[in-house]
């Protein structure tokens, strides 16, 4: 028994270095690529910030619009309040109180929802890049030969001749054209309590 036991102790023993051989981790051949240069100067991706400054613009240009006769309403009410030194305001005075308030509330809303919007373009517009970025960077890594690629700000160091960051923008303007800027609109979510049908 003590026999049988060696023997397959020493074949065992005899298999193993060759296993943990076979499993070795070959030698890291690294690419960078810079994903700051790449989404800046991407065709699509140009085209897309243009239109989120736009965007964005239009938002400024639409809360200044609906600030600027808020303000001005905003001080007249405060004017006429200051004027009655304490005495409760008439009827008239705070229904253009109730109005006023109703309007901000409304300007607000309409601001939050634009907001949103941009933002949901912004990852809108992200997330078609990334989708497309996935791909390229295998492709890229087999053309150039590395296993492993890392984005530059990552690196203390590279050699030039590891970026392959042109490599990218190129395969990233062939494969993605356009981009739309405009985020589908929210899928609408089913209250939790409706009855359920039999």
């Amino acid at each position: 028994m003590k026999k049988l036991l060696l023997s397959a102790s020493l074949a065992v023993s005899a298999i193993l270095p060759s296993a943990a051989q076979a499993q070795a981790i070959p030698g890291a051949i690294i690419a960078v690529v810079d994903l700051d240069k790449v989404t800046s100067q991407c065709n699509a991706c140009k085209t897309a910030a243009t239109a989120l400054r736009s965007q964005a613009t239009g938002f400024e240009n639409r809360r200044q619009a609906l600030a600027a006769p808020l303000q001005t309403e905003g001080k007249s009410i405060q004017a006429a309040v200051d004027a009655l030194q304490g005495k409760e305001p008439d009827a008239t005075l705070q229904q253009r109180v109730r109005a006023f308030q109703a309007k901000q509330a409304q300007a607000e809303q309409e601001l939050a929802g634009q907001q949103q919007q941009i933002q949901r373009n912004n990852q809108y517009i992200q997330k078609q890049i990334a989708d497309k970025l996935g791909p390229i960077y295998t492709q890229v890594m087999q053309k150039r030969g590395a296993n492993m690629l890392v984005e530059i700000g990552q690196t203390l160091a590279s050699g030039a001749n590891l970026d392959v960051t042109n490599d990218v923008v190129t395969a990233l303007n062939a494969a993605l054209p356009s981009i739309q800027t405009t985020a589908p609109a929210a899928a609408q979510q089913r209250p939790t309590n409706q009855p359920q049908g039999r």
